[in-house]
C-alpha cells in the first residue's frame, strides 16, 4: 500500500481552523495599501475601507474564488517534452531561497554569490534526478540589481530543459520576466497554454497584502503562470506562538490572495503555499530549520486538501552554517513531514543558514535525499507479482535470489539506489580513497559542470531575447523606479 499520509489535524480541527480564518477575513480583514487591489476586491463584493486601507472578505466570495482555482495543472520545461503534473498526487522538488552567499566548491570559502554561480546552479538542477525546478535560488551581487531577473531568465533559456521560477518583484521586473518567457515560449498565448514559470508570491504576515507582490501576482495571473501564495509567518513574532493560531492566520492570508488571483483572472493556477516556521525566541531570529516547520507544513497540506488546492511548502531547511550533521538532521526533520503529508511541490534544494547560504555540493546531496524521501512515501506494493510466492517456492530453503529473473525485473523499482552514499565495505571504501558523501557530491558537481552542454536556441528567438535583454540592461535605476509609479503602469497592455 501507499504510505499513509502524515496528518497532524483531525477533520474537526481542520474545520475549526477554517472557521477561525473565515471570521478573521470577515471581521478583521487584511491591510491592502494598493488602491488597484482594493478596487478589484470592491467590484467583487468585498467590504473595502479606503481610509483605513482595510479589506474584509465574506466567506461566500472566498468560497466562489476557491472553486474557480484548478485542482491540478501542468508545468512545462523549456524542453517541450518535459513537464510536471502539479496536484496529481506526485511530490515534486525545487530549489530554495535566495542565498546571497555561497560556500565555494573548491576552497570552502564563504563568499558573495556571482552570476557564474547562478548559471552553475541552473546547470546542476538541470542534471538532478529528483529536483526539477530552479527558482532564482542564488542571488548574485556582481551584476546590477535592475538586470538580475533578465540575466536569470536568459541563463535558464540556455542551460535548462526544466521549468524556471522567481518571485513577484513588482510591475517592471515581473512584466520583463513574463515578456521574456513569452518570447521563449513562442508568444503570450503559447505561454498560457504551456506555463513554464513558477511564481512565488510572498504573503505579508500578519494579515497584509504587499503592493509589489500583488503587482507581480496580477501580471503572472494575466500570463496564466502558476502562483505559489506563500506566507512566511513566524510563530511568536508575526503570528501567534501557538501553531494552531499560526495555521488559522496564514490560512486567512493565503485565501485572500487566492481570492484576488481568481477575481482578476478566473482559473489562474495557484498553490496553497507555506514557508512558515517558529521564532528563535532567545535571539529574536527565524528558525526555519526547526522541527515545527514540518508540523506547520503538514497542517498546511491538510488545509490545502480541504480546499482542493495543490500545496507548496518549504523542506530540507536548516540553520546549520556548513554541510554537517546539524544540516542533515534538520533538513530530514522538516523534509520528511512535507513529503509524507502529501505536499505537491517542495522547495528544498541546496541551502544552509535559513536559506541564505548556498552549497552546490549540498544541492546534489539534497537531490539524493529527495529520492529517498519519495521512495519512503511510495510505500510497499503488495500483489501477486510482488509477493513472489512462486519464486520463493522455487528458491526453497537455503536458496538465493540473485540470479532470478524476478530480481532483475523488480530491484531497480523496489530499491532506491543512491549515487553518493558509501555502501561498500570498510576496506573497499578505504581503498577507494575514504571518500565521504560530501566528497562524492563535490566530485559529482564538477562532473556535471564539465559535461554540461548549453541549449542551442533558434536564431530568431535568440535575436528577440537579446533585443529585449538589451532594453532591460539600458534602463537606468531612475527609470526602473519610475516604472513602479502608478501613472506609468499600463495594465491594459500587459
Amino acid at each position: 500500500m501507499h504510505t499513509s499520509r502524515f496528518e497532524v489535524l483531525s477533520p474537526t480541527e481542520v474545520e475549526r481552523i477554517h472557521a477561525t480564518s473565515m471570521e478573521i477575513l470577515a471581521t478583521t480583514g487584511l491591510q491592502v495599501d494598493w488602491p488597484k487591489a482594493r478596487d478589484i476586491f470592491r467590484q467583487a463584493g468585498a467590504d473595502v475601507d479606503d481610509e483605513a486601507c482595510r479589506v474584509r472578505l465574506p466567506e461566500a466570495l472566498v468560497r466562489r474564488a476557491v472553486e474557480q482555482a484548478p485542482r491540478s495543472f501542468s508545468l512545462y520545461g523549456s524542453d517541450p517534452s518535459f513537464f510536471l503534473e502539479i496536484g496529481a498526487g506526485t511530490t515534486h522538488f525545487a530549489g530554495l531561497g535566495t542565498p546571497t552567499h555561497i560556500l565555494d566548491l573548491d576552497s570552502g570559502e564563504y563568499r558573495s554569490c556571482t552570476m557564474a554561480d547562478v548559471v552553475q546552479h541552473i546547470q546542476l538542477i538541470n542534471a538532478c534526478d529528483h529536483i526539477h525546478n530552479s527558482q532564482m535560488d542564488v542571488w548574485p551581487e556582481d551584476i546590477p540589481m535592475t538586470t538580475i531577473h533578465a540575466e536569470a531568465i536568459r541563463a535558464w533559456a540556455h542551460h535548462s530543459r526544466k521549468p524556471f521560477g522567481m518571485g513577484c518583484y513588482g510591475y517592471v521586473p515581473t512584466l520583463d520576466m513574463m515578456r521574456m518567457m513569452a518570447i521563449i515560449a513562442g508568444g503570450k498565448e503559447a505561454l498560457r497554454r504551456r506555463p513554464s514559470f513558477f511564481a512565488i508570491c510572498s504573503v505579508g504576515s500578519p494579515l497584509q497584502m504587499i503592493q509589489m507582490q500583488l503587482e507581480g501576482l496580477l501580471i503572472c495571473a494575466d500570463y496564466g503562470q502558476p502562483l505559489a501564495l506563500s506566507p512566511e509567518a513566524i510563530a511568536g513574532a508575526t503570528a501567534p506562538a501557538t501553531l494552531a493560531g499560526l495555521l488559522a492566520q496564514q490560512n486567512a492570508e493565503i485565501l485572500a490572495h487566492v481570492t484576488l488571483a481568481q477575481i482578476y483572472r478566473p482559473g489562474t493556477p495557484v498553490l496553497y503555499g507555506t514557508v512558515s516556521t517558529v521564532a528563535n525566541m532567545r535571539l529574536g531570529t527565524v528558525a526555519l530549520g526547526a522541527v515545527e516547520t514540518g508540523l506547520i507544513t503538514a497542517g498546511a497540506a491538510q488545509m490545502a486538501r480541504r480546499y482542493g488546492l495543490p500545496c507548496r511548502s518549504v523542506g530540507a531547511a536548516t540553520e546549520a552554517k556548513q554541510e554537517d550533521i546539524q544540516a542533515g538532521m534538520e533538513r530530514t526533520a522538516n523534509l520528511l513531514p512535507a513529503v509524507l503529508a502529501g505536499v505537491d511541490f517542495i522547495t528544498c534544494g541546496g541551502t544552509l543558514d535559513s536559506t541564505m547560504l548556498e552549497s552546490h555540493a549540498l544541492l546534489v546531496l539534497d537531490d539524493e535525499l529527495c529520492g529517498m524521501a519519495r521512495r519512503l512515501a511510495e510505500g510497499v506494493r503488495v500483489d501477486d507479482e510482488t509477493l513472489g510466492l512462486e519464486i520463493i517456492k522455487e528458491a526453497g530453503p537455503g536458496g538465493n535470489f540473485l540470479t532470478q529473473g524476478h530480481t532483475a525485473r523488480h530491484f531497480r523499482r523496489e530499491h532506491y539506489i543512491p549515487r553518493l552514499m558509501a555502501r561498500e565495505g570498510y576496506n573497499a571504501w578505504e581503498k577507494d580513497g575514504s571518500r565521504t558523501a560530501l566528497d562524492r557530491a563535490r566530485e559529482r558537481v564538477r562532473e556535471i559542470l564539465a559535461n554540461h552542454q548549453p541549449r542551442e536556441l533558434d536564431p530568431a528567438l535568440q535575436r528577440d531575447l537579446d533585443e529585449y535583454y538589451s532594453l532591460v540592461a539600458a534602463r537606468s535605476l531612475d527609470e526602473f523606479y519610475l516604472g513602479e509609479l502608478p501613472q506609468n503602469q499600463d495594465w491594459d497592455a500587459l
